[in-house]
Order: structure tokens, then sequence, then C-alpha cells
């Protein structure tokens, strides 16, 4: 498995499994410990979390299958984030969905995480969303009363513009190390809008969640899909693939920057496709067909 450098003492598996809908999944604890397992043995050595995932009980859930075995911790990278405060059975004094960037919360929710996880460090804790009242010296202060007591390794952003980037990364005295956005060949939002260039400006290589556009690339009424998919399904029969998820990620994994897509599937096959994507070539002007189809025209 392909592994891309994200700070000098880290790096993590090209696709990495996450674990939104791991609480969907009604898995028992063994089965969630062999789903760890089978992704270890794809080679996939990094998984990606949020404290509010499942209802803030998908970490819970994932700690309690690691926990059946202990040893794999070593093998792998953890990512998880915060920021985001739900409503909530689990968190009662939410009485509305907001941002909390404040120092006090975001190192509660890293311990809690530790807990929930069962390890005594996280790899890299993300700020889940831009929070409009974030008071950027607080949120460092938090950063680096982690770092420095060990908990948290590195640390990075989620869903962030290049100005909240820039502004967060001010306020730091080491350099935030990724930013996971939304990125697809049926999203182009961040192609389009210079947040894929920062990422590119200052070597962040960056997450892609929903690689697959959250399935509404299979959607047969949806008019860019319609679009899309001969395209996909052309260029996966240049190129040998089994099926157009191969190409979607083949197709983000050819662009230079890095993009390491998020496998969010809890069947081993489909996890498995991601993988296989990574030994598909796709060339320059394949690439371009499919953004073609994406936008409905050519480039200018």
């Amino acid at each position: 498995m392909e592994r891309i450098q994200i700070a000098e003492d880290l790096s993590f598996t090209r696709i990495i499994h996450g674990l939104w809908r791991l609480a969907d999944w009604n898995m028992s604890r063994e089965e969630r410990l062999k789903l760890i397992e089978q992704c270890l043995d794809m080679g996939i050595t990094t998984f990606d979390h949020a404290d509010i995932y499942g209802g803030y009980t998908s970490d819970q859930l994932f700690g309690e299958g690691l926990a059946l075995k202990p040893s794999l911790r070593s093998k792998m990278e953890i990512i998880t984030k915060a920021g985001i405060a739900l409503i909530s059975e689990n968190r009662p004094e939410n009485r509305i969905k907001h941002y909390n960037t404040g120092k006090s919360h975001i190192i509660q929710s890293a311990e809690q995480s530790l807990k929930n996880l069962q390890t005594d460090y996280i790899d890299v804790l993300l700020i889940h969303r831009p929070d409009p009242f974030m008071d950027p010296a607080e949120t460092a202060e938090a950063f680096n009363q982690l770092k420095q007591e060990g908990k948290v390794r590195h640390f990075g952003v989620s869903n962030f513009k290049r100005s909240q980037f820039n502004m967060l990364q001010s306020y730091l005295d080491f350099p935030l190390v990724t930013n996971q956005i939304e990125l697809s060949a049926y999203q182009l939002e961040n192609f389009e809008d210079g947040t894929l260039d920062l990422c590119q400006e200052k070597r962040i290589p960056p997450m892609a969640w929903s690689p697959l556009a959250g399935g509404q690339i299979f959607k047969q009424e949806d008019e860019k899909a319609k679009r899309l998919i001969p395209v996909l399904e052309q260029t996966g029969e240049q190129m040998g693939a089994e099926g157009i998820d191969e190409v979607l990620y083949a197709w983000l994994l050819a662009h230079p920057a890095k993009i390491m897509p998020i496998v969010g599937s809890g069947k081993a096959e489909r996890i498995q496709a991601a993988v296989r994507s990574l030994d598909l070539k796709m060339d320059r002007q394949q690439w371009f067909d499919i953004l073609h189809a994406s936008m409905g025209h050519e480039v200018p």
C-alpha cells in the first residue's frame, strides 16, 4: 500500500478507512475487530473518526473492537475530529447544533476520544468545521496543551477554506498537517475555489471525504450523474476497472495533490475496490474527459 508522508514522523496509507457510519452497521465487537483486521490485511492502516459520529458512539464502538486485540494499535494511525456540538441524548447540554472550538471543549473532546478509542494518543486531531465564533488563540492553546501532554501528535483541519486555514495556522508554532475536504468527480467546489490549491501550496496532502459523492452519482435521475456515468464506464473499460467506483477513486488518486480518499464502507468488498483502484493508471486526457462530463462543458 502506498503511503503519504504527513509529517516527518507520520505517514498515512493512501486509502483511509472512515468510521462515520460504524454505528449503523450493527456489528458485534468481534465483527468490528474483524473489520479492523481486514483493513490492515488490505494494507490500510489509517482510520478516520470524529467525536460526533454515530451520535457520539462510533469511536467507542471502534475502541471496544480494538480492545479485543490491543496490539493492533501500534499498527495503525488514528484520526479524530472535534468542534461540532450536536443535539443528542448523549450530550443533553446541547440545546442547539453549534460549533465549539474553545480550549476546554477541544481538550475535553480529545480526552473523551482517547477514552472511547481505548488508546493513550491520537495521531491527528482535526477541527471538524470552520467556526465563525472561533478564538484562534484559544484553539491554539488547546492544541499546544494536548501536544505537550503527549495526547495528540499532530493537528489539522476539516472543511476549511484558504482564509480560515491561514488564520488558524498563523496562531500556531507548528504546521497543520492536513485538510479533510469534500472531493469527488461529482463535487468540484474545492477544486475550483482554491482550497485544493492551498493544500498544494502548503505541501499538505488532503484527505477526501465522500469520494463517491455520497452515492449521488449512482442516482439515475440526477442530471450530472447522467453525464458522468457513461464516461466513467468507458474510462473503466479502457483501464480495466471492475466498476465505476474504482474509476472515481482513481480520478482522485491521479491528481498531483496526493489526495487520500476516505472509504466509508463496512463491507470488505467495497473497501477492496478502493484498494484495487491504486493499480489503475489514468492519463491526463482521461482525467479531463471525466472533468468535462462533471462540468457539462469543456475547459475554457
